[in-house]
């Protein structure tokens, strides 16, 4: 009969992966932890509980983030019984996490100059919608699912990304199994800023910046994506300059697959930006004007001297989605800013951008987002005043 190792003796026959583990993640726990860090380490590889360790000294985001992202490695190389039953595994070993329920939520959310940073944990799909930032999407746990990019299906995984243009139409699809949950680091980046810091990126904000809606990443690409969301953690001691910088780094390292994007001149001349037509900058600024009134293609085509048919064709040309689309974005985006720089309750943000109950505003918002309107506000974290309601999107 062959012998089975009991979880104490696998434990230590995976001490070196778990060193290793550590030493990736270690040094920001221990930020967390103190000095009880290395102690807790040794406790758990002498009680065959690394896993149960974890749970106790970390909040359940983060437990299971950590437990996901290090299972493969670490923690889901022990047997069942090492675990004790804390959690059940999800389709990629990793652990789903005390903070699961039956609804998709925000786990942390930043906000400032440089867009916006969501880690949303997601249990299902998403409308079909777009940005006015350019998008990346990066599994950061659970199990792998997709959007759909330009009617293409983008799939999201430990190993790729799934890339978003400005203004392109989008949606998350969530084919996770049944019960499973995707831990996503959502990354809203406004183009302005991108071309403040780096020169040729500043046509990160056109049609056609992402060349293809997904990307593979690479390890060391992996590394800094669990580095920055173990960071996020620790809001109240994250400076501005320092997410800022975290997050250009990341950003520079999933599009650097891209070769020539730091030579402006040759982006300009691959790319050529398109103007727009005048009577559709007009239908635009006229909704914006008015971003609670509902939407009434048939007057903004009159208002600009257009049949409906041409006023649709020209529209789609130039902003890529269609005119109920755009006006989600601004009512979208406005609701964001109103949540985030006013004191308004969600009811009178509701009424301001002319829902008619409180509850048709979070279904619309959730579809959107995946969260509610009172969850978002709980859990941004403002760095900067954003612009007031109404600000230029385009």
């Amino acid at each position: 009969m062959s012998h089975r190792s009991s979880p104490k003796e696998h434990c230590r026959a995976q001490w070196e992966n778990t060193a290793e583990a550590w030493n990736r993640w270690g040094p920001l726990l221990a930020r967390w932890l103190g000095p009880a860090a290395e102690a807790m380490l040794d406790m758990a590889v002498e009680q065959a509980g690394l896993a149960k360790a974890l749970e106790a000294a970390l909040p359940g985001p983060v437990f299971g983030f950590v437990c996901g992202r290090a299972g493969a490695a670490t923690l889901g190389n022990y047997p069942a019984g090492c675990l004790e039953g804390i959690y059940p595994l999800s389709a990629d070993a990793g652990i789903v996490g005390p903070w699961s329920s039956n609804l998709s939520s925000a786990i942390k959310i930043f906000q400032g100059r440089f867009g916006r940073v969501a880690l949303l944990d997601m249990d299902a799909p998403l409308v079909g919608h777009a940005h006015h930032h350019c998008h990346i999407l990066i599994k950061a746990g659970g199990a792998d699912s997709a959007f759909s990019v330009r009617g293409e299906r983008a799939p999201l995984t430990d190993d790729t990304a799934v890339l978003v243009n400005a203004w392109e139409h989008h949606a998350y699809e969530h084919e996770a199994p049944p019960g499973a949950r995707t831990l996503i680091l959502a990354l809203y980046i406004e183009p302005g800023w991108l071309a403040e810091l780096q020169r040729s990126l500043a046509l990160s904000g056109h049609p056609r910046f992402f060349p293809e809606p997904c990307v593979r990443l690479t390890e060391a690409t992996r590394k800094m994506v669990e580095e920055f969301v173990l960071e996020l953690w620790w809001d109240d001691e994250v400076s501005p300059g320092r997410l800022e910088d975290l997050l250009f780094n990341l950003i520079v390292a999933v599009v650097e697959s891209y070769s020539g994007w730091r030579d402006l001149a040759s982006l300009l001349r691959s790319k050529p930006p398109v103007a727009m037509d005048p009577r559709i900058r007009q239908a635009i600024a006229l909704m914006r004007k008015d971003v609670a009134r509902e939407l009434d293609v048939d007057g903004l085509a009159a208002a600009t001297g257009l049949s409906r048919a041409h006023f649709f064709t020209l529209f789609q040309r130039d902003t890529r989605v269609t005119p109920l689309v755009y006006a989600n974005v601004l009512r979208f985006e406005d609701a964001v800013q109103r949540l985030t720089h006013s004191q308004e309750s969600v009811g009178d943000v509701s009424h301001e951008l002319g829902f008619s109950a409180p509850s048709h505003f979070s279904r619309f918002f959730r579809a959107h987002l995946g969260i509610t309107p009172s969850d978002y506000r709980r859990k941004v974290n403002l760095f900067e005043p954003p612009a007031g309601p109404g600000s230029d999107v385009i």
